[in-house]
């Protein structure tokens, strides 16, 4: 029995796009495959410290292992270290602790599988600069103490409140204790009244005397007088 014409012609156009189809689910599966070009490597600086930074942008979320190596001259010198990581769409980094010096090299390799199996081009290459470094804080030893003892109240300006005993018990300087004393015979002078008006009544007294003794005189001459008449 015979194919007619128009039933090879929808198988042909059938197989064309089976083919077709067969073609993008390959290209899908491809474009969905992990890929080295999907991972990425930088040295830079987390505050103080140096690290190595590994993201990994792959969709399809494969498991892959990433080793680091500082290299010199083209050879692995020593391995920073190793770590696993599952990539996503948006991205998926993982850091290693690496106190990098400047313009130092890294390889940086990843094993996916029988996906990947590959470094990532053009290897790393540390900042020309090193990280900064935090100032020392100083120590309990330098940190300076206050002073245990008080300024006295002299020192600080401040009268005191409470005068001292000897300060209250002290008798107050009169005015005549700087000037000299006087001589022995000027304070009894001032004692008998030399000073005074002494002389004046000693003056009358003797004057009383003087008339007094004139005239008992007198009186006795008188009575003689009587007498013998």
């Amino acid at each position: 029995m015979s194919i007619s014409r128009r039933t090879a012609r929808s198988v042909r156009i059938l197989g064309v796009a089976s083919a077709t189809a067969a073609l993008a689910l390959g290209a899908a599966g491809n474009a969905l495959a992990c890929n080295i070009s999907e991972f990425s490597a930088e040295a830079k600086c987390d505050g103080t410290k140096g690290i190595i930074s590994v993201t990994d942008v792959d969709a399809s979320g494969t498991s892959a292992v990433v080793s680091v190596f500082l290299e010199n001259n083209g050879a692995d010198v020593q391995k920073v270290g190793e770590q696993e990581i599952k990539g996503s769409r948006q991205g998926v980094t993982i850091t290693f602790a690496e106190d990098w010096k400047p313009n130092a090299t890294y390889r940086v390799h990843v094993k996916a599988g029988n996906l990947v199996d590959a470094d990532i081009k053009g290897n790393v290459t540390a900042p020309s600069t090193a990280c900064a470094t935090e100032s020392p804080s100083p120590s309990a030893s330098e940190t300076p103490e206050p002073s245990e003892t008080p300024s006295s109240p002299a020192s600080s300006g401040t009268p005191s409140a409470n005068p001292s005993e000897s300060e209250s018990s002290a008798a107050p300087a009169t005015p005549g204790d700087n000037a000299p004393s006087p001589a022995a015979g000027s304070s009894n002078l001032a004692e008998t009244g030399a000073n005074s008006n002494t002389p004046m009544i000693a003056g009358i007294a003797g004057a009383l005397v003087v008339v007094g003794g004139g005239a008992v005189f007198f009186g006795m001459r008188r009575r003689g007088a009587s007498k013998s008449s």
